[in-house]
């Protein structure tokens, strides 16, 4: 069945129309600008641009609206691992909302939650229970879905964009404990998967439009060729005398240190494997020389995501494959 998966950043919006599927046929994929500049409306005057802008990206497409399938971006949900004493899943059920009161920092009268259980021991393993917490705000998922259905969509998948990635990348048993980073335009999301089992999630408001910033006051630019000479020249030393790099270098530093956080935090869990290595999704690691920079800082090997090796058919070279990596594991979810 042909399928939608469209992925909203603040900076660009990613569709694809494909055959959904373990392996994704691909119709067709774009990316364009979101000149509204958010991932979700949150007053009336950007609803109506949003709505607008969805609306032509659907019909200028000719796209199905038959299973339109959203991801919800991470920075206004709340997502936790916790770990619980084993219960069936009555229990769990009527456990649940005191666990989120604890864990998830939204008035219970305001959170829409889910939840869905990573780790269950067996009856003989002394080991808790691993549950995993997805919240966000009554208000927003309402506002954010009311846009889709006001322009005649009623969206069949909503799920969190680093459930999507980490579908997409397709981890196995065998693979080392991975610790995956999707470098998006208004955030840097990291979670670590060993085992096939996610052990933890983590947002921070670090992304590429920091950079984009940054070069506007340092080099003295306007926001569209700083845009332009980050993507053309990011942490090369040898273009533009090493300026544009210079000008970056406090902010991907940063940027780094979380991520080294992260590292070191999941090597501090006495029971738990070390990282061994990195894999880099959205459209910003991509920064010329910061797969490299990355690399050289942390000591681990370090890739990019390739999102469209699980899939066939029509696969244009000229798009930014890394950031399709969040609609494509929303085409690969079981209906």
């Amino acid at each position: 069945m042909p399928a939608l998966a469209i992925d909203i950043g603040t900076y660009t919006i990613k569709a694809i129309h494909a055959d959904s599927g373990k392996k994704p046929r691909v119709h067709r994929v774009i990316e364009v600008f979101n000149p509204t500049g958010s991932a979700v409306p949150l007053d009336d005057a950007v609803q109506e641009k949003f709505k607008s802008t969805l609306k032509a990206v659907i019909e200028d497409n000719n796209f199905t609206t038959s299973d339109v399938r959203l991801a919800l971006p991470e920075t206004v949900v709340s997502t936790k691992v916790i770990e619980v004493l084993p219960l069936t899943d009555s229990e769990l059920a009527s456990a649940i909302g005191w666990q989120a009161e604890r864990h998830i920092p939204i008035p219970p009268e305001e959170l829409s939650l889910e939840y869905q259980v990573l780790y269950r021991p067996g009856k003989d393993e002394k080991k808790p229970m691993k549950v995993l917490l997805v919240g966000v705000r009554k208000s927003i998922i309402e506002r954010y879905v009311s846009v889709f259905h006001q322009i005649g969509v009623e969206p069949t998948v909503v799920e969190t964009q680093i459930l999507s990635v980490i579908r997409a990348l397709q981890i196995g048993p065998e693979d080392p404990p991975t610790l995956l980073v999707h470098f998006g335009a208004s955030s840097l999301i990291m979670a670590i998967v060993d085992r096939q089992e996610l052990k933890f999630v983590v947002n921070q408001m670090i992304g590429s439009q920091i950079l984009t910033k940054t070069l506007e006051k340092t080099v003295n630019i306007d926001a569209n060729q700083a845009e332009q000479y980050k993507r053309t020249y990011g942490l090369d030393p040898a273009q533009f005398e090493g300026k544009i790099r210079l000008a970056l270098l406090p902010q991907i530093n940063e940027l780094v240190t979380q991520i080294k956080k992260a590292v070191q935090f999941y090597s501090s869990q006495a029971t738990q494997n070390n990282v061994k290595r990195i894999v880099l999704s959205g459209g910003a690691c991509l920064l010329p020389g910061f797969v490299q920079y990355v690399t050289e800082q942390l000591s681990l090997e370090v890739l990019v995501s390739s999102p469209f090796s699980a899939t066939e058919g029509n696969i244009p070279e000229n798009i930014n494959h890394p950031g399709m990596t969040v609609c494509v594991g929303l085409l690969m979810r079981e209906s």
